[in-house]
């Protein structure tokens, strides 16, 4: 799937003006994320494409929730950037998440894995995503890792 929505409204601000988005989100892109090259970022409207090598697929979720948790944007199309297929059996199953008004790490890890002590696993699954565990915000798209 090459195609994410998500909540304009909400996030970190990175831009003013359309005109720096590109640059900017490509640049929290490379300081959030290892295991990501050869970046590439346009912006128009909402809308940022990403283009770019990731050394797996996990990277390829991260720097894809990573951009679309940018304030101001409202899409990411994300059939340029590449990772390597996993073979069936190592292939990490894992679900989006849209954190609700209320929601919090623990919650949500009592709600998938039955503690809330295993909020640690949704937030290490998280890390370009998410810098605090205690900050999350309505709108806001994650990983839950599953397996």
């Amino acid at each position: 799937m090459g195609l994410f929505d998500f909540a304009r409204d909400v996030g970190r601000q990175l831009f003013d003006t359309d005109a720096e988005a590109a640059d900017n989100i490509k640049q929290h892109l490379e300081i959030k994320l290892s295991g990501i090259r050869n970046v590439d970022v346009k912006f128009d409207d909402g809308v940022a494409t990403i283009c770019g090598d990731c050394d797996n697929e996990s990277v390829r979720d991260l720097a894809i929730l990573t951009a679309g948790n940018v304030k101001g944007v409202k899409k990411v199309v994300a059939d340029g950037l590449k990772a390597p297929k996993a073979p069936p059996e190592k292939k990490e199953k894992v679900e989006f998440y849209e954190i609700v008004s209320g929601d919090t790490l623990g919650g949500i890890a009592k709600k998938y894995y039955g503690k809330a002590s295993l909020y640690t696993r949704i937030f290490e699954a998280n890390r370009g995503v998410i810098s605090d565990p205690n900050k999350i915000y309505p709108g806001q798209k994650i990983r839950i890792p599953l397996d």
